[in-house]
């Protein structure tokens, strides 16, 4: 009986769907049919538990690993579907005019289905290069998963030679993106009636403070901090995205909570404007709740944090890209991805992948036929050109 034969991109994809990959699940079902369709084609395969086992990074590669590479990487997670009105099952593959809908399709499981659809034809060429393909979880609450992966990479005696990470760009070179502070504040009063309203510490009053100095920050930043014009929101930005306290009007409120968060150009400082606001809180806030009730206070806790992405235009790896996207343009992005930490670990890396962004995150998410084609031009073009995949097209 002859092997099956390997399956094509929107095969892969239809089976990438179908794994209900949320955040909040274990995406080993989709990590072992990953590393089985790689094994088969002669890939090394490793993986990087997170702490419960239930969530595995994969590292495969194919092609001599003592030389340096290329790597081609995306996260493996979604975000939820929850309250979400979609026209058909989530987590089917389904084509509507020449769209392929479904959870991930665009973020980011169309990249990676056509990654794997090019596992046979690498391994056919034998490679002077290894193609190493990076999958990875936790990406959209944070980018935990891929730092466990990075930290094993930098312990190899070859660090790879360049980095794809396929988020979408619509199949445009991105060389930079923002860096990401994420905090959650809780302000800590006291109850009481609330006609001796002054005798008690009102958080919410305390958190609105807060709120207006994130305002006030974001503000700043806009009218004189620094820009980028490669960017479509050329400055850095502070938001606040939420803030729940109280229980009733004649209750005076023992807790509020916010959540906020900073999208930072690469070269400013994330960390400073972290610092800002900790410190206002520290030197403002507190003093005067803690004048009346001492036991008030503000806890302050970093939800996600991961640098930004800056490379330069004219870099190798750029270039390449670019001749491979058939482009002479490039462009940075407002939202993060793990390129970043591919670049901390010293290893160039540049973000494109098919699919929009303005479809990632939402119902009846989808990616375009005609962009999976383009990504594949893109990786067979790139790949070729460092010497990893023999051309099959001009």
């Amino acid at each position: 009986m002859s092997a099956r034969p390997h399956p094509s991109a929107i095969e892969i994809l239809s089976h990438l769907v179908a794994f209900d990959t949320t955040s909040r699940h274990s995406n080993l079902p989709l990590i072992d049919y990953a590393e089985s369709l790689l094994v088969a084609c002669g890939a090394s395969a490793e993986r990087t538990y997170d702490a419960t086992g239930s969530k595995a990074n994969l590292w495969a590669t194919i092609g001599p690993p003592e030389v340096a590479g290329i790597v081609l990487s995306g996260h493996t997670d979604t975000v939820p579907v929850d309250g979400q009105d979609w026209a058909s099952n989530p987590f089917e593959l389904v084509e509507r005019d020449g769209l392929l809908h479904g959870r991930g399709t665009c973020d980011m499981k169309g990249f990676l289905a056509v990654a794997l659809s090019l596992a046979p034809a690498i391994a056919a060429a034998r490679p002077d290069r290894p193609v190493h393909f990076a999958l990875s979880y936790d990406e959209e609450v944070g980018c935990i998963g891929v730092r466990g992966l990075v930290a094993e990479l930098v312990r190899k005696p070859v660090l790879p030679l360049g980095c794809i990470v396929g988020e979408p760009t619509l199949m445009e070179v991105a060389i930079g993106h923002k860096a990401k502070r994420s905090l959650r504040i809780v302000v800590r009063g006291t109850v009481g009636h609330s006609s001796r309203a002054p005798e008690f510490v009102n958080a919410v009053e305390h958190a609105a403070r807060i709120v207006v100095k994130i305002r006030e920050m974001g503000k700043e930043l806009a009218s004189s901090g620094a820009r980028d014009a490669l960017y479509d929101i050329a400055h850095t930005t502070a938001h606040v995205g939420t803030m729940h306290g109280g229980t009733a009007l004649n209750i005076v409120p023992d807790r509020c909570e916010i959540t906020c968060e900073f999208r930072v150009l690469p070269n400013d400082d994330a960390d400073a404007l972290v610092g800002e606001i900790t410190s206002f809180i520290r030197q403002e806030v507190e003093p005067e709740m803690q004048a009346l009730a001492p036991e008030a206070g503000v806890d302050i806790e970093m939800t996600a944090a991961f640098p930004g992405l800056d490379m330069a235009g004219d870099s190798e790896l750029a270039m390449a890209a670019r001749r491979g996207a058939r482009r002479n343009d490039h462009i940075k992005v407002a939202y993060g991805t793990e390129a970043g930490l591919f670049q901390e670990a010293g290893i160039p890396t540049i973000v494109c992948g098919p699919g929009s962004i303005a479809q990632a995150h939402k119902p009846d998410e989808f990616v375009a036929m005609e962009q999976l084609a383009a990504c594949e031009r893109f990786l067979v073009a790139l790949l070729s050109e460092h010497g990893c995949l023999v051309a099959t097209e001009s």
